[in-house]
């Protein structure tokens, strides 16, 4: 790195930070903006092509801010290849961001299968754990540092036919309240929050608009038929929490829970 890099303004100057799904929709908002606001960055994807061509477009605009790396989140092995490099490349590791994360079909409970949940089950709960366990040991030693969980309004808010997706969601939210005691309460200095989004206007909308026949504004329309706000939300919504949380801005906030919803849960 060099000492041009290494003394970028910004708000997250100085940090590493590592992002799982990091090669579109949120994570790719999220990779952007803390490039931007000085974060030096890795990078990760199952789809390897996609975070390489991400890291690259940041690299075209801040040289040496990105790495990128092919992670199948659902895999120790992958986990601990992958933390070894990007500590390697970054020299250390301040920020986890777990953004890895997937949906499923609506199946309501006679119809649900293993298989489903299992899914769910590895990409959305297991990979928190398995990310927090094998970064734990640097992100103590480049403390102040910070783990932030994306989760979902539908871990705090149930609804039929997303059993799974519920379930998981709730459990990371729950989790991330453990980590946060376990590293408090060890005098780490590692924050541990959860960040919750509605609807944002990512391809996880997809599905929903080809159920509105392909009419994207017909689809928003019944999205937002349960925000006060009445509009989806923009990937940087949740970017501009995910800055704060791994900034020291937030150096007193940990166990938290963010809800980036337009209003819903206020109801």
């Amino acid at each position: 790195m060099s000492a041009a890099s290494s003394a970028r303004p910004g708000r997250v100057a100085g940090k590493t930070v590592l992002i799982t799904g990091a090669a579109g929709g949120l994570g790719e908002a999220m990779a952007a903006m803390m490039a931007r606001e000085g974060a030096r960055l890795a990078l990760t994807d199952i789809d390897g092509g996609r975070v390489a061509a991400l890291a690259e477009r940041i690299n075209a605009e801040i040289p040496g801010a990105a790495f990128a790396y092919a992670h199948d989140v659902a895999s120790e092995a992958d986990w601990e290849r992958v933390i070894a490099a990007a500590v390697a490349d970054l020299g250390g590791l301040s920020v986890l961001v777990n953004n890895a994360g997937v949906g499923g079909p609506l199946a309501f409970v006679e119809q649900d299968t293993v298989d489903n949940w299992q899914r769910q089950y590895e990409i959305n709960l297991r990979s928190i754990m398995l990310g927090a366990k094998h970064a734990m040991p640097h992100l103590r030693a480049a403390a102040p540092a910070s783990i932030i969980n994306i989760s979902s309004i539908a871990g705090l808010v149930a609804a039929p036919g997303m059993g799974a997706y519920n379930a998981t969601k709730a459990a990371v939210w729950m989790y991330t309240k453990t980590l946060a005691l376990e590293a408090a309460k060890a005098d780490w200095n590692v924050r541990c929050n959860s960040v919750h989004p509605v609807f944002i206007k990512t391809p996880i909308l997809d599905p929903f608009i080809a159920l509105a026949g392909g009419d994207e504004a017909k689809a928003h329309e019944r999205l937002t038929r349960g925000i006060p706000l009445k509009r989806i939300g923009e990937p940087d919504d949740v970017a501009y929490c995910v800055l704060y949380l791994a900034s020291d801005e937030s150096k007193f906030v940990t166990g938290s829970e963010f809800k980036i919803d337009g209003g819903m849960t206020a109801q």
